[in-house]
């Protein structure tokens, strides 16, 4: 009876993904709006695309490295004299995490998608009018659908809104949005986090040379003055208040000056990301005794004389002057966490802040409240200024990632991933050094043995080392995924190079013809084949032979996962390399054909100009799906030998799929 219900089972699940791919997928839908009505030359706006997606569904960003692979969501705007673009369109809190199957981060939202475009309004009545292409992918089955949509928004002398809905690809652009709540786990997990690195980079500024000392004579400060107890340790409250709230406003007015729309001029722009890089080596070479970076003596010399006011003043330009004079030590550490955050929310800069100030001032708190525990505390020594070149180090290793967004976005090919991981594992192996006592820095005090401590933080940085060896060769370093470059960057990658050379001594299907756009396009294993539909047909009537048609897409993770489970084996690599001419179809490849070769849909009467809209047109009026991968088999005539079938990972399956369609184009 068991087995009756696991067959049942089974049989229910394969019905079910055959009707999933079987039919047309709307797994998300769209809505189009601006954020004001009443509006009047010279107001920034947003418009604002919502979606609402199917559970189990995800729909990709686009703030993430379009190298990777899945099609990033993307946005054409038709210009015209009524309002100006100001920024790019920017995803509002989409989730981001490593994806076993790209090897990298992507940025993806899922049950509510918000993006918002801000412009400037320069003329009444405005119109704003365009197309957005995305793709979503069910969590479930892996299959991926690509969407195409319109929009057309206008508001005349009344302000009154005109939302057009155009005739649909494979999603609905509805008029009227309904609130969306994206903004939930994505922008509190991120900003927890970032809280909590922040807290972290504070309690590890405590222990550098231009702070630690200073502990014990803050609290001196509170405890020999000729108030009571109780005051003093009330001002030493207000002065750990005070230090928070010095912090908290750097980063309120880093907020309030950056603001929203100026993180994707930092996160994307090359000048940015130059400077933050510069500033990083900078600090950097501080931390390693370089030189000092301080604070202007009038400053410094304006808060210590405020000092003497006493009471709440005191307390205040205290918590002032302790900024000011540990700055050399702090700033490095609170310029990279004001770097890493700007390019985020408004309300980054001031939780990044907020977090490093509570830890910073902690110590100094406690300390004046229970000033028994000063007694044990350690004593200062060489072991602060180690903690600053350790800082240094580690300033090197984080300062590379923003050269390679700037070499990333530009293209300029300067920082591949094995270069930066060079440049990593020569860092991190001469920290583990540093922590043996083999390197030392003009400042460092001499180092007669090693401590226990050190010897263990040797042994962790070294297998640091050895963990990112493997990675020069092509290893994808999952860990690591959102500091280094993409896979894609990679020049000498073993593990491509074997499965493109797996099968590289069998039958050319293309009979040594150069196929059209195979400059841009490639097929896996070694395997050769076509990438236009007339072309491959045509080679399958000169050397008589079926046709395995392949529904795919650069940004298909089912397709990947096919081509690396079931395309690999053997058996499938043999058929496929001997008895069939292959030709693979990109429904989201972006290349333009010439103008004679547009045509209009007659699904849903939209121009098709590229490779891909043409391919994903083609796959939908046939075989009324837009799901990939699709696999079809074909005789010379264009007609179809078996059933079409979709992703299934069972290798002797897809092999009598294969057998099947070898025999019945024979039997024809």
């Amino acid at each position: 009876m068991r087995n009756k219900f696991a067959l049942i089972a089974i049989m229910l699940v394969m019905i079910f993904q055959m009707v999933s791919f079987g039919q047309i997928q709307e797994p998300a839908k769209w809505t189009v709006e601006l954020s004001e009505k009443d509006v009047k030359v010279g107001d920034e706006i947003d418009v604002v695309f919502k979606a609402e997606i199917e559970k189990t569904w995800h729909t990709y960003s686009n703030d993430f490295d379009p190298e990777l692979g899945p099609l990033l969501i993307s946005f054409a705007f038709e210009e015209n004299e009524s309002y100006e673009r100001i920024g790019e369109v920017k995803p509002m809190n989409a989730h981001k995490e490593y994806d076993e199957i790209w090897e990298g981060e992507v940025s993806y939202f899922q049950d509510h998608a918000e993006m918002r475009q801000t412009i400037l309004i320069k003329k009444l009545p405005l119109k704003v009018t365009g197309t957005f292409e995305f793709q979503s992918c069910s969590d479930e089955t892996g299959m991926c659908v690509m969407g195409d949509d319109e929009f057309d928004l206008s508001i005349g002398e009344s302000a009154d809104v005109v939302s057009a809905n155009p005739k649909q690809d494979t999603t609905a652009l509805e008029k009227g949005a309904s609130s969306s709540s994206s903004a939930s786990g994505a922008t509190k997990d991120s900003l927890w986090g970032l809280f909590f690195i922040s807290f972290l980079s504070g309690l590890a500024a405590i222990f550098t040379p231009c702070v630690f000392p200073m502990i014990p004579m803050t609290v001196s400060f509170f405890m020999h003055s000729d108030e009571n107890k109780a005051k003093a340790k009330f001002n030493a409250f207000f002065y750990g208040f005070s230090i928070i709230g010095i912090y908290t406003v750097i980063g309120t007015v880093v907020a309030i000056t950056l603001g929203a729309n100026f993180a994707n001029f930092l996160s994307t722009h090359w000048f940015p990301n130059i400077m933050f890089f510069l500033i990083f080596m900078i600090f950097a070479a501080s931390f390693f005794g370089m030189f000092e970076i301080t604070m202007p003596n009038w400053i410094v010399n304006k808060s210590v004389a405020n000092e003497d006011k006493g009471g709440l003043a005191g307390a205040f330009f205290m918590a002032f002057t302790l900024v000011l004079v540990s700055f050399s030590c702090t700033g490095p550490i609170v310029g990279a966490i004001l770097v890493a955050s700007a390019g985020g929310e408004v309300l980054m800069p001031i939780v990044g802040m907020l977090g490093f100030s509570i830890a910073f001032a902690l110590p100094f708190t406690l300390f004046a409240i229970f000033p028994s525990w000063l007694s044990n505390m350690p004593k200062s020594g060489g072991w602060l200024n180690s903690v600053k070149v350790v800082l240094g180090f580690i300033e090197v290793a984080l300062g590379l990632k923003f050269l390679s967004i700037a070499d990333q976005t530009y293209h300029w090919g300067i920082l591949d991933r094995e270069v930066y991981l060079a440049i990593w594992i020569v860092t991190f192996t001469l920290l583990g050094f540093y922590f043996l006592g083999k390197l030392k820095f003009s400042h460092d005090s001499d180092l007669p043995f090693i401590s226990v401590p050190r010897l263990m933080l040797a042994l962790v940085t070294f297998s640091f080392v050895v963990y990112m060896i493997p990675g020069m060769f092509g290893a994808p370093l999952k860990a690591l995924s959102g500091y280094i470059p993409p896979q894609s960057t990679h020049d000498f990658d073993l593990n491509q190079i074997i499965r493109d050379n797996a099968g590289s001594g069998g039958h050319m299907t293309t009979d040594s013809h150069t196929a059209k756009y195979s400059d841009l396009l490639h097929l896996p294993h070694g395997l050769k084949g076509y990438f236009d539909y007339e072309e491959g047909m045509a080679a399958a009537k000169k050397l008589n032979k079926p046709v395995f048609v392949d529904f795919t897409g650069h940004g298909c993770v089912n397709c990947r996962e096919m081509e690396a489970n079931v395309w690999a084996d053997p058996a499938v690599l043999k058929i496929l390399r001997e008895d069939y001419i292959i030709l693979a179809l990109y429904v989201d490849d972006k290349t333009e054909l010439p103008e004679d070769a547009w045509y209009t849909s007659e699904y849903d009467g939209k121009v098709k100009k590229t490779l891909g809209k043409q391919n994903a047109d083609f796959q939908i009026t046939r075989y009324q799906v837009n799901a990939q991968p699709y696999y079809c088999l074909l005789d010379t005539d264009g007609k179809d030998l078996v059933t079409p079938r979709a992703y299934d990972l069972d290798v002797s399956s897809f092999v009598q799929f294969l057998e099947e369609g070898k025999k019945n184009f024979k039997n024809r």
